[in-house]
């Protein structure tokens, strides 16, 4: 039977030039029933992009009971598909006469659905953090003799290594540690010593569900810690080639709120817009070619108790189409990448799907708005840019000594250091709501960013880590009541403007 019938009997009409994919990379296994529960009529290559990710966790939950060989087509399938986890180049109109074309690749956008959840579900969660953090932690050439814990001998050893997830932290009356790991074999204790300074501060930083290496000494009964090895990001510098173009990162809009700044948020749209400042500002917005937008883009509804109070569009549509007004109006060549946050209308557990037609319709009508997802992967100008709104970072900074005597609330750019030293965005359960989703984990930063992109604290912070740029997004709100009740003051309209050639920043202030 053909392709095309095969959909047809199950009432899916498909595009023709996917025809030649379908053919070209054989195929074999039945996707016909995924796209049917993905409600497809219409099968595109916009459909499948959109979907790719949601196809992806359907068919990798598929694996489990099946033959050495029917998961050998069921993962050749997935490796098809993957080319739709990536959007083609666009062309847009530069302003000039002539048509300029600007290059990008989404390279992570998740779309996992939503299903009910089982033990099961986070253990294979945890399992695939642990795999992938170990991969890389075994390339450190500091831990030598690596071992599994079951194979750790009851004799005393001077000099071992263990690469395992943090499953317990405690404190002993003599104010040591003792910080249980657990791998694939099994669990042991290992005990830092107060008397170790450098590795006791580094005890400290080590949070529960960590992924981390230890060099020890011991036996099976008990590890005596002599390091304490985090996986780490590490970006290679990258040379300044091609033209200089900019990208203006901005978040926590919060539009609808009463407390929102439209005056400033005006200012700064016309600035894009080539219609305010004087010649040098004008000349700097010209060559902004991106604009990102790290969530918490309108202030919602029903997010808190008594928010409709502090409102001044009390519906969600409304909220959005007020967005829309804006982002339409921005010239076309600027393209745009948006990621929703906690206030925005999709689910709060993360990785957070893009905002959807469902209220947000008017977004999709902005030919050059890209909506993806909380967190998600884009590649500009030959540089990855990690994008993460950073609902954990609230937590993170309470349970890190470190960070909270230093005020990390007010210098975001201490927490992202913190997040990128053991390559997780939320590490503890429940630091932050999320979903687990099978084989992989979306909060694990797997592809170290040239560039990563936050907002969540209101604060606009810039820095460097092993050669990774930081970009801390400050706010478009004034202070809420909650923020003056917690002390924690915003600086908002401050926007950084980032140089894609030579990673250089500049802060503009549009209050």
């Amino acid at each position: 039977m053909s392709i095309v019938k095969s959909f047809l009997q199950e009432g899916i009409l498909i595009e023709p030039s996917l025809l030649e994919f379908f053919k070209n990379n054989s195929i074999t296994y039945d996707i016909i029933p995924i796209i049917k529960s993905l409600s497809i009529t219409f099968l595109s290559k916009q459909s499948l992009f959109s979907n790719h990710d949601r196809i992806k966790f359907f068919l990798e939950s598929m694996k489990p009971g099946k033959t050495e060989e029917e998961t050998k087509i069921i993962q050749n399938t997935i490796e098809c598909f993957s080319i739709f986890s990536r959007k083609e180049e666009k062309k847009e109109k530069s302003g000039g006469k002539n048509d300029e074309k600007i290059s990008f690749k989404i390279l992570e956008s998740w779309r996992i659905p939503g299903k009910k959840i089982e033990v099961d579900d986070f253990v294979r969660y945890f399992k695939a953090r642990l795999l992938a953090l170990k991969g890389i932690l075994q390339e450190r050439a500091e831990l030598e003799n690596l071992t599994a814990i079951n194979k750790i001998s009851s004799q005393k050893q001077n000099s071992i290594s263990i690469i395992g997830l943090v499953s317990r932290k405690d404190i002993t009356k003599n104010k040591n540690f003792i910080i249980e790991i657990e791998d694939f074999t099994g669990k042991i204790k290992v005990l830092v010593s107060c008397t170790k300074e450098e590795i006791y501060k580094k005890a400290q930083r080590v949070l529960l569900d960590d992924v981390i290496g230890m060099k020890c000494s011991g036996n099976s009964e008990i590890l005596f810690a002599n390091d304490i090895i985090f996986p780490d990001a590490f970006a290679n510098l990258k040379k300044n080639e091609g033209k200089e173009e900019y990208a203006a990162f901005i978040s926590d809009i919060h539009l609808g709120s009463s407390m929102f700044l439209e005056e400033e948020f005006s200012r700064f749209i016309n600035w894009l817009n080539l219609e305010k400042g004087n010649d040098e500002q004008k000349e700097l917005a010209k060559k902004v070619k991106y604009l990102f937008i790290v969530g918490d883009t309108i202030d919602g509804v029903g997010v808190y108790p008594g928010q409709e109070d502090s409102l001044k569009i009390k519906d969600i549509r409304e909220q959005y189409l007020k967005l829309a007004e804006f982002l339409g109006n921005l010239r076309k060549d600027i393209v745009i990448f948006m990621i929703p946050g906690q206030h925005d209308a999709v689910r709060v557990a993360e990785p957070q799907p893009p905002v959807g037609e469902d209220y947000a319709e008017c977004l999709y009508k902005i030919e050059n708005l890209n909506l993806l997802s909380n967190p998600s992967l884009v590649e500009v100008c030959g540089k990855k840019i990690l994008l993460y709104h950073g609902a954990s970072f609230h937590n993170i900074i309470d349970d890190i000594e470190e960070l909270r005597l230093a005020n990390a609330h007010n210098n975001p750019s201490k927490v992202i250091k913190a997040v990128l030293s053991r390559r997780h965005l939320a590490p503890t359960h429940a630091s932050t709501t999320y979903i687990p989703s099978g084989d992989v984990d979306p909060l694990a930063i797997r592809v170290v960013p040239d560039i990563i992109a936050t907002g969540e604290l209101h604060k606009t912070d810039v820095s460097i880590y092993n050669n990774i740029r930081i970009i801390a997004s400050s706010c478009w709100q004034s202070q809420t009541p909650f923020e003056e009740k917690v002390g924690n003051f915003p600086e908002p309209c401050k926007v950084p403007i980032l140089n894609l050639k030579n990673n250089s920043v500049k802060i503009m202030d549009f209050s």
